[in-house]
Parts: structure tokens; sequence; C-alpha cells
């Protein structure tokens, strides 16, 4: 390790610009679910409209985005470890919405899916250069707070996307939807180029950069000796399939169960998992920061306990009598249910060297995006249609029934990540 000798502070933005600099990679972060959840409310419509059944739904929502998206993501990163982080994310915005307003003229399931792909190519370039630049910002004491406020962006996008989708659809069609939601990340690119500050790396911690980035070898090498990363991984990766399982086909199975249109659950949800969501990342991301300052552990922990506590109330979702049960059942799911992301974000960059960052990153978001993202609303998709060949009333219902049990396994392994957590942590310490 190179020893700094400069003050702790040199390098570092002032309070305000480093809040400038959140608050835009915040927007960036929102427009990206907004450009990936405005496909989630109209997959109804979509559906009638171009004939396709729930495993297609999955793939255009799931794999077919998570593909690209997570094997793409560990370059860019290990591009972001070299070189400047604010040119990555200008372009990556500008790709992911040009293909979310292209989506908008797909004259059929073939070319909805490729442009579903090319979101995926763009949006891979935007949380590893993102949360590599805000983890230089913020010291470890505050940076579970800072990339919960950054995961707000899931939320108020999520927000967002169901609002304009279901407005935009009931008014002029789910094609045009995608335009709107589209065509102002181009005018946000151009912000981020123009304003956004690349910070020092590491002096927010006192650590020197010593400018040299080791090869993947040495960086896979280091994170497979992090037994609480590989721990964390994997129980993140089970929730992930769950949430994005529920968050994909939950409008589904309220119109279907309950005889709605996209129109009438697009606010109702919007508030629910975005707005809701967004609130509970902040503050279970800010109650993490302070249970952990006196132990490391509960960064797992945390995770783990808002899992166990959601089982219950996901699962009398799902049983609810009536439509306005279900939203009430929701609650407790949906503002825990974006805490995980978070702390999973803190976790990649404090247990892994300075220019591992971003590549440690990419390598979370890589399994959680393939696995999680495109695994669960695949997979509930595929069991949606075998259950409904079978003759199943209710096939989406028992589909996601199948899935939270999940939500249980991966209290197990975030358990076990919590036991050599502060000893990995501090063994990234002391690597530069």
């Amino acid at each position: 390790m190179t020893l700094n000798t400069s003050s702790p502070k040199a390098g570092m933005m002032g309070t305000t610009s480093r809040a400038y600099v959140l608050g835009l990679l915040t927007l960036v972060y929102t427009f990206n679910h907004i450009d990936r959840q405005i496909l989630v409310i109209l997959l109804e419509p979509i559906k009638a409209d171009l004939n396709l059944n729930d495993t297609q739904l999955g793939l255009l929502s799931g794999l077919a985005f998570a593909a690209f998206y997570a094997t793409l993501g560990i370059p860019i990163a290990m591009w972001a470890d070299r070189g400047d982080r604010r040119k990555i994310i200008t372009l990556a915005l500008a790709v992911w919405s040009g293909m979310t307003a292209f989506s908008g003229l797909a004259q059929n399931y073939w070319h909805l899916l490729i442009a579903r792909m090319g979101v995926g190519v763009g949006e891979a370039g935007g949380t590893p250069p993102a949360t590599s630049i805000i983890s230089d910002l913020y010291g470890p004491k505050e940076r579970a707070t800072a990339l919960g406020i950054y995961t707000t962006g899931i939320g108020i996008g999520i927000l967002a996307g169901f609002i304009i989708g279901g407005i935009v659809y009931e008014a002029w069609g789910w094609r045009a939807a995608f335009f709107i939601a589209g065509v102002p990340g181009l005018l946000l690119a151009l912000l981020v180029r123009f304003t956004l500050k690349e910070p020092v790396r590491g002096a927010v911690e006192a650590r020197a950069d010593v400018g040299i980035a080791p090869t993947l070898k040495e960086t896979l090498a280091f994170i497979g000796g992090q037994t609480s990363f590989l721990f964390l991984l994997a129980g993140c990766c089970l929730i992930c399939i769950s949430a994005n399982a529920f968050l994909v086909f939950t409008s589904s199975h309220l119109q279907r169960t309950y005889g709605v249109g996209p129109g009438d659950v697009s606010i109702p949800l919007g508030i629910l998992i975005g707005g809701v969501g967004g609130v509970g990342a902040v503050v279970v991301g800010r109650l993490c920061d302070r249970l952990s300052s006196t132990d490391l552990r509960w960064r797992p922990w945390t995770i783990a306990a808002c899992a166990a506590l959601a089982l219950p109330f996901a699962w009398m979702f799902l049983q609810a009598p009536s439509i306005e049960l279900a939203y009430v059942w929701n609650i407790v799911p949906s503002f825990i249910g974006l805490v995980y992301a978070s702390i999973a974000y803190t976790a990649s960059q404090e247990l892994v060297g300075l220019r591992m960052r971003s590549f440690a990153s990419a390598f979370m978001l890589f399994c959680l995006t393939l696995i999680g993202i495109g695994g669960g609303p695949t997979l509930a998709g595929w069991l949606s249609t075998h259950f409904s060949e079978a003759g199943s009333t209710t096939p989406l219902k028992s589909a996601l029934e199948i899935i939270l049990a999940l939500n249980a396994l991966s209290v197990v392994f975030l358990f076990l990540s919590g036991r050599t957590y502060d000893r990995d942590a501090k063994r990234a310490a002391a690597t530069s």
C-alpha cells in the first residue's frame, strides 16, 4: 500500500459540489429505471397487440435485457477503473434513451426484443462508474446513506415509469409511451457531459491511488478470497430473482385477478413500489449506516432482516380477496424492497481495493442482473405458461408463490456473510 502524506481532504469536492454530483447521478439512475420499467406497466396491452405469451413477456422484461446489461457491464467497469467515468455515463445514457424511444417503433416481438437488448447495452454503462464516483465522494460512515439516496432512483424511476406509462397509454397507446420516456434522456446526457466533475479516487478515505488498476485475474482472485462478498452475492441474487419476478408481474397479476387495466394500477403501484420503496431505501440505508458504524456485520444482516420481514406480507398480497387489500399487504414489501440493492453496492465498494471498485460493482451487477433481473421474470413467466397449459385458473399467482421460497433461502447466505464481513473490509482497506 502506498502511503498518502497529503491531507485526507485533498482533492475532495465541497459539500455543495458533491451533493450536486449525487443528485445528478440519482437523476440519471431514475431515467435508467423509467426506461427499464415503463415496459412493465405496458405488458398486458403489448401482449394483446403482439399476441404474446407469458414466457415471451418474461424474456422481454428479463433475459433479453439482462444478458447484454450483465455481460457488457464488466468490460465497461474495467474501462471505468482506468478512464473518464463521466464520459462513460454520458454515452451509456444516450444509448439506452435512444433505444427506449426505438421500442415504440416495434411492429412485432423480434423488433421489441432487439430494442430491449439495446436498452440493456446502454444501461450496462450506468451503475458501475456512478457507484465508483459516489464512493470517492462519501466515506464509509456516509456511504450506505449516499448509495441509498442513489438507489432512490430505482423507486422514483418506477414511480415515474408506471405513471407515465399508464397515463400516456390511456391517451395515445403504448408506443407513444416509449417515445415520451426515451427522448428526455438524450438531453440529460448533455447535462452530465458538461456539468459533472470527476472526483479524485480515494481522497475521501485518505487512501492513496497508485494509478495502476490490477489485472482481471488479480481482481477476481482478491474477490474470491472475500467470503463475505461471495455469501452476500448469493443471498442478494436469490432476493433479486424474487424481487424482479414480482416487479415485472405484479401489474399483470392485479389486472388479471381483479379485472382492471394499466391506467387503474399505474398510480397505486407507482406510489407503492416507487415512492414508498424510495423512502425505504433511504431510511433503512441510514439505519444500516448507524448499526454498521459499531458492527459491520449489520451490512448483510440488515438485508437478511428485511428479506425475512417481507416474506409473509408478500404471501398475503397474493391471497388478498380485493385489490384494496392487496395494496395494503404490499406496503411493507415495497418499503424494504429496494434495500438489498443499495447495501449490496455499498459492500461491493468497501470489500475491494480502490481501482477494483467499478469492477466489483459491475461483478455484483452482472450476477444480480443475469440471475435476478434476467432469471426472475423469465422463470416466473415460464412457470405461469406451464401452469396455464396444465389447466390452472391462476397460473401467474401460482408461479409467484413458488418464487417466494427464494426469499427464505437468502436469509441463510446473508447471515453467513456477516460472520467474516469485518475481517474482509479490513483486508480491502489495506489494499490500494
